[in-house]
C-alpha cells in the first residue's frame, strides 16, 4: 500500500489483514523512502516483514511511498511485478486532515502551530509547496509511478467510498490481488 498520507491506508491495511490470504506488517516500514533503511538492503527489508506461508500474499503500507520521487524506481528495481494499492481521498478533506494531524500534535506538546491560512496561501497563490498540498496533487506523483509501473499494477482504492461503504471496494481490492 504506497500511500497516501491520511488518505486510509492503515484503515485498508487493517482490513485486508483479515483476510486468511494477507499476512500484513504492523508498522511501516519506510524501506524505500528512508535512506538509513534503504541503505541496510533488501534483507533488511524482508526481514521487517511477517511471517507467511507461500499462498499468501505479504502486505505493507507506507503512505510516503507515494510522494517519495525515488521510490517508484526502487520498487520497480526489486520486483517489476508487483501490485500495488493506492488509496486516495478527496483532495481538500485530506489536506485538512493533514493539517489538523500535526495541528494537535503540536497542541498537545504546547507547542504554537500556524492557522492553515498561513499555509494555504503564499504570495496571494496556493502555496504547492506546502506538504500537504503537495501530497493531494495526485497527478503528479502518479506520472512518476506510471514511467515504472502500468496502470493495471496500480489498484487505486476510493477511501472516501472505503469508509462510507467499505464492502464493494474491498471486493475490488480483492480482484486485483486475485484473492
Amino acid at each position: 500500500i504506497i500511500g497516501v498520507r491520511k488518505g486510509g491506508t492503515r484503515a485498508l491495511l487493517e482490513i485486508l489483514s483479515l483476510h486468511p490470504d494477507i499476512a500484513a506488517a504492523e508498522s511501516e516500514v519506510n524501506f524505500f523512502d528512508w535512506e538509513d533503511h534503504y541503505r541496510n538492503g533488501l534483507q533488511w527489508y524482508i526481514n521487517q516483514m511477517p511471517f507467511s506461508y507461500p499462498h499468501q500474499i505479504t502486505v505493507e503500507k507506507t503512505p510516503a511511498y507515494f510522494t517519495s520521487p525515488e521510490v517508484p524506481e526502487r520498487v520497480y528495481n526489486m520486483n517489476q511485478s508487483m501490485r500495488l494499492l493506492l488509496i486516495l481521498r478527496d483532495p481538500s478533506e485530506r489536506v485538512l486532515s493533514d493539517y489538523t494531524q500535526v495541528f494537535y500534535n503540536h497542541m498537545q506538546k504546547h507547542k504554537p502551530y500556524p492557522s492553515i491560512e498561513q499555509f494555504l496561501i503564499k504570495d496571494g497563490e496556493l502555496n504547492v509547496d506546502y506538504k500537504a498540498i503537495n501530497r493531494s496533487l495526485y497527478y503528479i506523483h502518479m506520472q512518476n509511478w506510471l514511467k515504472y509501473f502500468p496502470l493495471d499494477h496500480i489498484h487505486i482504492v476510493d477511501g472516501d467510498k472505503l469508509i462510507k461503504d467499505p464492502f464493494p471496494e474491498i471486493e475490488k481490492v480483492e480482484r486485483f490481488l486475485k484473492l
